[in-house]
């Protein structure tokens, strides 16, 4: 996948998104991480990935500043 292309997809899920409107984004955000990890079929690297996602805590950014 080239950069374009990763910034066609991202252009296109953040105005699918802002369609969606603000009080369905989380369930349009979890509708497309299940499809993603069903098409990804690998359990271990689907739970790194859902590792990887997360934001780091704000004690961890205040630790490392």
């Amino acid at each position: 996948m080239t950069d374009s292309d990763l910034e066609h997809i991202y252009t296109t899920l953040c105005q699918n998104i802002t369609a969606e409107g603000e009080a369905q984004a989380p369930l349009y955000l979890a509708r497309l991480a299940l499809l993603c990890m069903t098409e990804l079929d690998d359990t271990q690297r689907a739970l790194s990935l859902i590792e990887a996602a997360r934001l780091p805590s704000p004690r961890a950014v205040t630790a490392a500043t």
